[in-house]
C-alpha cells in the first residue's frame, strides 16, 4: 500500500510540475502609458515571450517559482519573483533607464569616450561573431502591415472596390496583412541555416503560407556589412565593422547597470548623409565589449526604396556563460506612394536555445521545408501556441477574414466577379490590353490579344496581322501547375499568305512537356533581334527594315525537367524552311537618303537572290546545366534549389540527322557556357558575366537559320540581358564555324553617384560593361559601355570596335527589364 502511495505521489507531482499555466499582463512606463513589444524571460533560461503593440504579455510556465525579467529599450529593467500555483495576472510598471555620464567630461577637442567603446567592440567583433559554433532554435513570427491612407481611385481602378475585397474599413484604411508562424531554425558556422516552419497563419486565406522566414528576418550587427534585400541596392555598415570609424561619429550617452554589468548607450551619428548606415543608439556591454540591444533607424536620406523609415530594434540574452544570442527582432516602417500611405511591423521571438544540437553538415542540405500540413493548425491551437496575444484589431481582422476567405472560394462569390470582370469592352480590345475572360471557380483563364498589337508592318508581308489567343488552366493550387495552349493565326496582306499554329505546355509529373506545330513567319536570328512593333515603326517611319524573316512549317516537342542541381531537357524538330522576298516598299516618310534593303542580310556577300533554297531540317537538341549546388528549399509546390556561389555551367549539343523525314540538313554543334549574375562585391556594388564558346563539329550542310546567332542591337532602345550585345548588327556575324563570347557587367548601386545631390534624389546606380565576340566571319569585336540605371530605365553610352578600329558609337536606352 506504501509503494502504491508513493506511486500515487509521484504521479501527482510530476503531473503538477508539468502543468503548463500562464502568466499574463500589462506593461506600462510610469504614466500608464503601454509599453510596445517589451520583453519578457525567465532568468537563466531562453524562454521568454514579448508583449503587443498595446503592452499585453502572456507566457506559459510550468508549476513551481520563478524570476522573470521584464525589459523594453530605453527602460530599466525589473525582475519580479512568482510562486506559480495557478495561472496568475501580473502588470508591470518600468521606470525609464537613467544613463549617467558620471564625472566624464568632454572638452572641445577631446575624444568623446564613446570612441574607446566602439573601438574594443570592433577588436572583439569577430569573436563574437563566431562564439557559437553551432544552435538551434524556436522562434515566432508575428507580421502586420496596415494601409493608413488611399485614394480613392487609381489608375481607373475603383480602390473602394479594392478594399472591401482585401478587408478595408470604408476609409480604405485598415490591415491587409496579418501572419504568424512558428519555426524551428538551426544554424551551424560559417552561415549554413535550416528551418523548419511548423505551423502558419494568415488572415484573410485559408491555403496561403506565411511570408516569414526566421532564416532572414535577422539581422547580425558583428558582420562587416548588412545585406537588405529589397530595402536598398547597397550593403549597410554595421555600426561596429572594422571601418565603422570612416562611416559613423558616437557619441557617449551615459551608462547604466544591469544584472551587474555596466552598459554604454552610443548614440550613431552619420559622418555623410547618403551613406548607407545606420541612425540611433546601440548599447554596448562593458569588458565583453558585446552588444546588449540596439535601436537603430534608416531613412530615406540613405536611398533605401519602398519605405520612408524602417526602425530595428533588437535585443540579447545570455543563451550561456559565454555566448548571447538574439532575443527578440521588431522592424517598424512606414511608406508610402501615389497617394497611398501604408505601415506595420514585423516581430521575431527567438526561445529554447540548444547550443549543442549535434547538427551535420547534410542537415543543411535542405535550407528550408515548408509541408502541405503547416497551415491546417486550426484556431484553438493557435491560442494555446500564440506567445504575443492578439490586439483587439488583430483579433477582429482575423474573425472578418475568415468569414471572406470562405465566402471567396464559394461560386456565386467567384462568379459574380468574373461576370464584372468578364464584360467585354470594345475600346479595351481594341487598342487595349484585349479581352481576358475568366472563370475562377474552374481556375480556367482567356486572353484575346488586341488587334492593335496584332498588326504589323514589314517588307516581306505588308501590312498584316498576327493574332494569339490563349487558354490556361490551373491543375493544383499549391504546385501552381497549369497546362497553357496558344493558338496563333497570321496573314500578310501584300504577300497573300496565311499562316496557323498551335503550342502547349503541360506537366507531367515533375517534368514538363512542351509541344508545337503549324506553320509561321519567323526572324532569320533564332536569338530574336528586334521586336514586331519596333520594326513596323522603324520601316514606316525611317524606312529601316531591320526584321529579315523567313517561312517555316514545323511539328516540335520538348521535355524538360529538373534533378537536384541539374536541369535537362531533350527537344526535336521537324521544319521545312523558305527563304522569302520582299513584296512591299511602302513607307511613311520616304527619306531620299535611304531605302530599304533586301530580305537577304548577306546580299551584299552573297549573290542577289534567297538565301537559301527550300529544305527540310530534321533536328535534336540536348541542353543541360548544373549550379553546382544540392542545396534546396522544400514548398508545398515542390522543392526550389538554391543558387550556388559557383557560376552556372551549360552546355548544348545540336544534331541535324540528314535522310530522316526527308532532311537535307546534317550538322553537329556543341556549345559550353559558364554564367552568374549575382557576385556581391561589398560596397562596391554587383558584378555579373556571361561567357561562351562553342563549334560546328561538322557542317556538312547546314542553312543560314541553323547557324550560331547573337543577340546584337541596331535601334536607339534594347532589352537588357547579360548576353546582349548594343550595336552588334543582327544577322552578318552569324557562323557555321567556331565562335566565342564574353559578357561582363558591373553595378556600382550608388556608390559613385551619391556625391551627386541629384542623382542621390533618384537613386541612380552606375553601370559599366565589356562584351567581346570572336567569330570565322568577325575575327575580333568588343564594345565598351557606361551608363546609369533609375528602377527599370538605363541610359546607356558605348562604343563599338571591329579588330580595334571604331565602328560605332551612340547612346542606347532601356525600359522596362
Amino acid at each position: 500500500m506504501k509503494f502504491l502511495l508513493s506511486c500515487i505521489l509521484s504521479f501527482i507531482t510530476l503531473t503538477l510540475s508539468a502543468q503548463s499555466l500562464t502568466v499574463r499582463g500589462k506593461i506600462t512606463d510610469h504614466k500608464g502609458q503601454p509599453i510596445p513589444f517589451a520583453s519578457i524571460y525567465e532568468k537563466n533560461t531562453t524562454i521568454g515571450t514579448s508583449a503587443n503593440s498595446e503592452g499585453e504579455y502572456s507566457l506559459k510556465l510550468s508549476a513551481g517559482k520563478h524570476d522573470l525579467y521584464y525589459r523594453a529599450i530605453g527602460y530599466r529593467q525589473e525582475i519580479k519573483e512568482i510562486d506559480l500555483k495557478t495561472n496568475y495576472n501580473l502588470d508591470v510598471s518600468l521606470a525609464e533607464a537613467v544613463f549617467e555620464l558620471a564625472d566624464v567630461v568632454v572638452k572641445a577637442g577631446d575624444v568623446d569616450p564613446a570612441y574607446e567603446v566602439i573601438r574594443n567592440a570592433i577588436r572583439k567583433r569577430k569573436a563574437h561573431l563566431r562564439e557559437a559554433d553551432e544552435y538551434s532554435t524556436d522562434v515566432y513570427i508575428k507580421g502586420m502591415q496596415k494601409m493608413l491612407a488611399a485614394p480613392k481611385k487609381f489608375l481607373g481602378k475603383n480602390i473602394d472596390d479594392l478594399g472591401k475585397e482585401i478587408g478595408l474599413d470604408s476609409n480604405r484604411t485598415g490591415i491587409f496583412y496579418l501572419s504568424e508562424s512558428e519555426s524551428r531554425l538551426s544554424y551551424k558556422q560559417p552561415g549554413s541555416y535550416h528551418e523548419e516552419m511548423i505551423s502558419s497563419k494568415v488572415s484573410g486565406s485559408n491555403r496561403s503560407f506565411s511570408f516569414n522566414r526566421a532564416s532572414e528576418i535577422n539581422i547580425n550587427f558583428y558582420e562587416n556589412i548588412i545585406t537588405m534585400e529589397g530595402i536598398s541596392n547597397r550593403p549597410f555598415i554595421s555600426p561596429i565593422s572594422e571601418n565603422a570609424l570612416f562611416y559613423y561619429d558616437y557619441k557617449l550617452i551615459g551608462t547604466s547597470m544591469e544584472n551587474g554589468e555596466l552598459v554604454n548607450k552610443i548614440e550613431l551619428i552619420p559622418k555623410r548623409g547618403a551613406d548607407p548606415v545606420f541612425r540611433g543608439n546601440i548599447y554596448i556591454i562593458e569588458d565583453s565589449w558585446r552588444i546588449h540591444s540596439s535601436d537603430l533607424m534608416i531613412t530615406k536620406q540613405a536611398n533605401i526604396n519602398f519605405v520612408d523609415t524602417l526602425n530595428i530594434r533588437q535585443q540579447y540574452i545570455p543563451v550561456s556563460s559565454r555566448v548571447w544570442l538574439p532575443s527578440s527582432m521588431r522592424y517598424d516602417f512606414t511608406g508610402g506612394f501615389f497617394g497611398f500611405r501604408f505601415g506595420g511591423y514585423y516581430l521575431a521571438l527567438y526561445k529554447n536555445y540548444d547550443l549543442n544540437p549535434g547538427l551535420s553538415n547534410k542537415d543543411f542540405v535542405e535550407v528550408l521545408k515548408i509541408t502541405r500540413e503547416v497551415n491546417k493548425k486550426d484556431s484553438a491551437y493557435w491560442t494555446q501556441a500564440r506567445p504575443v496575444p492578439l490586439t483587439e484589431e488583430e483579433r477582429k481582422d482575423y474573425e472578418k477574414k475568415a468569414v471572406l476567405a470562405l465566402k471567396r472560394e464559394s461560386k456565386p462569390y467567384l462568379d459574380s466577379l468574373d461576370k464584372v470582370h468578364n464584360k467585354f469592352k470594345p475600346v479595351q480590345f481594341i487598342v487595349g490590353s484585349g479581352y481576358s475572360p475568366r472563370n475562377r471557380f474552374k481556375k480556367e483563364y482567356y486572353t484575346f490579344s488586341s488587334l492593335i498589337n496584332s498588326v504589323f508592318y514589314n517588307t516581306v508581308e505588308g501590312f498584316g496581322i498576327n493574332y494569339q489567343a490563349t487558354y490556361s488552366k490551373r491543375l493544383d493550387s499549391l504546385t501552381n501547375k497549369f497546362v497553357n495552349f496558344a493558338g496563333k493565326v497570321r496573314y500578310g496582306f501584300s504577300s497573300e499568305k496565311l499562316y496557323g499554329s498551335v503550342s502547349g505546355n503541360i506537366p507531367v509529373k515533375d517534368a514538363t512537356l512542351s509541344i508545337g506545330l503549324g506553320s509561321d513567319v519567323l526572324d532569320l536570328n533564332n536569338q530574336g533581334s528586334i521586336s514586331q512593333l519596333g520594326n513596323s515603326i522603324n520601316s514606316l517611319l525611317y524606312e529601316r527594315n531591320l526584321l529579315k524573316l523567313y517561312e517555316k512549317k514545323f511539328v516540335s516537342a520538348t521535355m524538360s525537367q529538373r534533378f537536384g542541381g541539374f536541369m535537362g531537357s531533350v527537344s526535336t524538330e521537324w521544319a521545312n524552311r523558305v527563304s522569302l522576298q520582299n513584296t512591299s516598299d511602302y513607307t511613311i516618310r520616304d527619306l531620299k537618303s535611304r531605302a530599304f534593303t533586301s530580305n537577304n542580310p548577306l546580299e551584299s556577300i552573297l549573290a542577289n537572290g534567297p538565301l537559301f533554297p527550300e529544305n527540310q531540317s530534321f533536328k535534336l537538341s540536348f541542353r543541360g546545366t548544373y549550379d553546382f549546388s544540392n542545396k534546396y528549399a522544400t514548398y508545398p509546390s515542390g522543392k526550389i534549389h538554391q543558387p550556388s556561389k559557383y557560376p552556372r555551367l551549360g552546355v548544348t549539343y545540336t544534331t541535324a540527322l540528314e535522310g530522316i523525314f526527308g532532311s537535307d540538313v546534317s550538322y553537329d554543334l556543341l556549345s559550353v557556357d559558364l554564367t552568374k549574375s549575382d557576385i556581391k562585391l561589398g560596397m562596391y556594388g554587383q558584378f555579373k558575366f556571361w561567357v561562351g564558346a562553342g563549334q560546328f563539329l561538322n557542317n556538312n550542310n547546314v542553312y543560314f537559320p541553323d547557324y550560331k546567332h547573337f543577340v546584337g542591337n541596331l535601334s536607339l532602345s534594347y532589352i537588357p540581358k547579360i548576353n546582349n550585345f548594343l550595336f552588334l548588327d543582327f544577322y552578318k556575324n552569324s557562323t557555321a564555324d567556331k565562335f566565342a563570347e564574353a559578357h561582363l557587367e558591373h553595378n556600382f548601386s550608388g556608390f559613385i553617384t551619391n556625391k551627386l545631390p541629384l542623382i542621390r534624389k533618384l537613386k541612380l546606380k552606375e553601370v559599366v560593361g565589356f562584351n567581346y565576340l570572336a567569330t570565322s566571319a568577325l575575327k575580333n569585336y568588343n564594345e565598351v559601355y557606361f551608363g546609369l540605371e533609375y528602377l527599370t530605365f538605363r541610359v546607356m553610352y558605348g562604343m563599338a570596335y571591329d579588330n580595334g578600329r571604331q565602328v560605332d558609337k551612340g547612346v542606347r536606352i532601356a525600359y522596362g527589364f
